[in-house]
């Protein structure tokens, strides 16, 4: 009997202790981001590309320098390879592979340098944007943010992207 009447008390504070737990959920303020939205609509974005334009300028247009190198190659190959001999040939061939070779060392190595510093730049961003949610989530009292992606339906009230993009735009 004390055994009865104590799994009784004790499954009645646990359904007490659930219902409790599920009024706070629904008194919780919940918001949602769209990164995609967010990114779209940052202007350091562009500064970001623009910048790193600039810093491989000189890579890029060395690389299309071999391009074109390679381009009157070929060219002058079809045009004036019936006339050659085989030693003209040979060399020809040398240089081109030799211009194929440096070309492939050349834009390997931009690209791998270009994808680097767009993630170092991208993380950057994505500090800042963390930063904006943090200071919009403390001052509008949000319990959660969840990004849109994880979310199957939020009412469009609760989506505080555009206020993040412009918190992360006024910064520098």
């Amino acid at each position: 009997m004390k055994k009865l009447v104590t799994a009784v008390s004790l499954s009645a504070l646990m359904v007490g202790a659930t219902m409790s737990s599920a009024a706070v959920a629904f008194e919780q303020k919940i918001g949602v981001i769209d990164m995609a939205t967010i990114f779209k609509n940052l202007p350091q974005r562009e500064q970001v590309a623009q910048q790193l334009q600039s810093e491989f300028k000189e890579r890029v247009e060395s690389i299309q320098a071999i391009e074109k190198q390679m381009q009157g190659l070929v060219d002058k190959q079809k045009r004036d390879g019936a006339l050659m001999s085989n030693e003209e040939k040979t060399q020809m061939a040398r240089e081109m592979e030799s211009l194929q070779s440096d070309y492939q060392l050349k834009r390997k190595a931009l690209e791998e340098d270009n994808r680097r510093r767009q993630g170092e730049e991208r993380n950057k961003l994505l500090m800042k944007v963390q930063q904006a949610v943090n200071a919009i989530a403390k001052s509008e009292k949000y319990d959660i943010i969840m990004q849109s992606n994880a979310v199957a339906y939020i009412n469009k009230e609760n989506d505080i992207s555009s206020k993040v993009a412009a918190k992360v735009a006024k910064t520098k």
